[in-house]
């Protein structure tokens, strides 16, 4: 007695399996250049949280404490926090975070100033102050007393799509981020 098969019992054959895989192949070789664009992205937009809640921070603390905070922006990628204790006496480091993966306090090249315009000048933008501070009634001020705009901008090396921008409006203390698009600043 002889079995005889059916088309659809033989299997795949070998051409079929060799599609199927290179189809694979090609299909996660772009999966894994989209993660690698992603994962910058996200390093990104980590930056610029950090810089934002360490503004915010110092914001809050003013207020809370009724002290003077001043925030440093120290070697391409330390924010740090300190507290003026008295006039002209003492200050206190209260904090000091660094930022992850690569970024830096930088700019990209060829991108404009944020639509708040409060100046693109360097990465770390706030005209010609010494020192960075908030009140103790939340408003940004030089170390004479006078209220403050500024822009912070991060990217990691020189890759646009990375490219972020806080801003803080003085009077009010309001910090805004922003995310370069690849055609403009768009407020998160």
């Amino acid at each position: 007695m002889r079995h005889t098969r059916l088309a659809s019992d033989r299997g795949f054959t070998l051409l079929e399996m060799m599609v199927t895989v290179a189809v694979m192949a090609i299909v996660g070789s772009m999966a894994t250049a989209s993660m690698a664009n992603m994962r910058r992205v996200m390093q990104g937009d980590a930056a610029m949280r950090l810089v934002m809640t360490e503004l915010n921070a110092a914001r809050d603390m003013a207020m809370t404490q009724r002290r003077n905070m001043e925030v440093q922006f120290v070697g391409g990628l330390w924010v740090r926090t300190v507290r003026h204790e008295a006039p002209g006496i003492a200050t206190t480091v209260l904090r000091s975070v660094a930022f992850e993966s690569n970024a830096t306090f930088s700019q990209v090249s060829g991108l404009p100033d944020t639509p708040d315009a409060f100046g693109a000048g360097a990465p770390v933008a706030f005209g010609t102050a010494q020192a960075i501070m908030f009140g103790t009634d939340g408003t940004l001020i030089d170390q004479n007393g006078n209220p403050l705009n500024g822009t912070v901008f991060v990217a990691i090396g020189n890759q646009p799509l990375t490219a972020r921008a806080v801003t803080v409006l003085g009077a009010t203390g309001r910090v805004r981020g922003y995310k370069w698009t690849g055609t403009a600043w768009k407020r998160v």
